[in-house]
């Protein structure tokens, strides 16, 4: 998959393509059914397959109410390389693209970089200044431009439309397997692997620090997970918390810490997506290091009775 910028490129990036346009926060299985039927659009077109996704929420500037991404933007690329799309464009959304007319958006984004021929765009889609852009504007400019556009209606789990919103809940409450459900996929984390401590390694349990590029926490615990690291799943044991055994402080920062059951990677410096699969205990202070030492044994072999099949990769079908 190309991904390209913009603002930034300014020549036309492919002469005729399917397109849809959306933050995608958490890359959901609404969004998934709209990818899915752009990438499969497109091949019956000859033609490339774009999704058009911001590199930030919009809220982050437009207002003051921030919360954490479900998946980071490079989240979200690695997502939608599963899809085969062919391009992403990432558009840096900043005051002055904020206040862009949805028409002008629409003309020189869908047009005349992309040479769009057909959008297909979600229910609710929202874009340009006011947030007056959306379907009905597009349809309008079909014969201006002469593109298409499709919409494709909400997908629902338990009688309910999947929203990222629900999806943010469900992983805060701990609700992994209604995130699941959400998702299409099991809930994962998606960071860079840093130098911590080196505490793990001195008790006989080295652990892979990540640096998660601003994206939403399940609640402190232990959990059987699966890291993906150049594509290969491995088994490991994943805490997330303050590590409160060497750490007292009730401000400490939350970090989360990957023990691979096999060992024996050098991974500082990769990206490497996790998966989670079960809670397994919570956090909790020990008296000293053998005691938590004796614990993480407890806990490898609670984890390995539960990781006996590898899953699938990310994916998008």
């Amino acid at each position: 998959m190309r991904v390209v910028n913009w603002p930034g490129e300014r020549a036309r990036v492919v002469d005729r393509s399917v397109v849809t346009l959306g933050v995608f926060d958490g890359v959901h299985v609404g969004h998934r059914a709209l990818i899915r039927q752009v990438v499969a659009a497109a091949r019956r077109r000859s033609c490339s397959s774009v999704v058009v996704t911001f590199d930030r929420h919009p809220a982050a500037v437009l207002s003051d109410q921030v919360q954490p991404a479900i998946t980071s933007l490079q989240h979200r690329l690695r997502l939608f390389r599963s899809f085969r799309v062919d391009l992403c464009v990432v558009v840096a959304f900043s005051p002055e693209v904020a206040n862009m007319q949805a028409v002008e958006f629409a003309r020189v984004v869908f047009g005349g970089l992309l040479g769009a021929e057909l959008l297909i765009l979600g229910f609710d889609c929202r874009f340009g200044r006011g947030r007056v852009g959306g379907v009905e504007l597009c349809r309008k400019l079909r014969g201006e431009l002469g593109w298409q556009v499709d919409t494709v209606t909400p997908v629902e789990v338990n009688g309910e439309p999947v929203s990222s919103t629900a999806v943010r809940k469900a992983v805060l409450d701990g609700r992994l397997e209604l995130a699941e459900r959400l998702l299409g996929r099991s809930f994962s984390l998606y960071g860079t692997v840093i130098p911590g401590s080196g505490r793990g390694a001195a008790i006989g349990y080295p652990t892979a620090n990540l640096d998660l590029h601003n994206e939403t926490l399940p609640p402190d615990g232990v959990y059987a997970s699966w890291a993906f690291a150049d594509g290969q799943p491995l088994p490991a044991v994943t805490s997330v918390g303050r590590r409160p055994t060497f750490h007292h402080e009730s401000d400490a920062p939350r970090v989360v810490e990957v023990c691979l059951l096999e060992g024996g990677r050098a991974l500082y410096g990769h990206d490497i997506e996790v998966q989670f699969v079960r809670f397994l205990r919570g956090q909790r202070r020990f008296a000293n290091a053998k005691e938590l030492q004796a614990q993480i044994a407890r806990d490898v072999v609670a984890a390995r009775a539960i990781l006996t099949e590898p899953p699938p990769g990310p994916r998008g079908q």
